[in-house]
């Protein structure tokens, strides 16, 4: 469950970094207040530790089980 919201907040994150790219639009900064207001930070804040955590998904076996058995006996 955590993996699937820190995939969210980091998709949610990359929408923003892409509307600054292609836009020079925050939406972060918008809806929260501007980008050195507190709100703005913390959600800044959040996004990033979701960006370290989903680090991790690259690192982890996510086959389940069955899989694993299913490919051992078909090789």
């Amino acid at each position: 469950m955590l993996d699937k919201i820190a995939l969210s907040l980091l998709v949610i994150g990359g929408i923003n970094w892409g509307s600054v790219g292609l836009f020079q639009f925050d939406i972060v900064a918008f809806l929260a207040g501007g980008q050195s207001g507190i709100i703005s930070r913390i959600i800044y804040v959040i996004v990033g530790l979701s960006a370290l955590w989903c680090i991790s998904l690259l690192f982890r076996d996510t086959t389940e089980a069955g899989d694993r058995d299913y490919r051992a006996s078909t090789t």
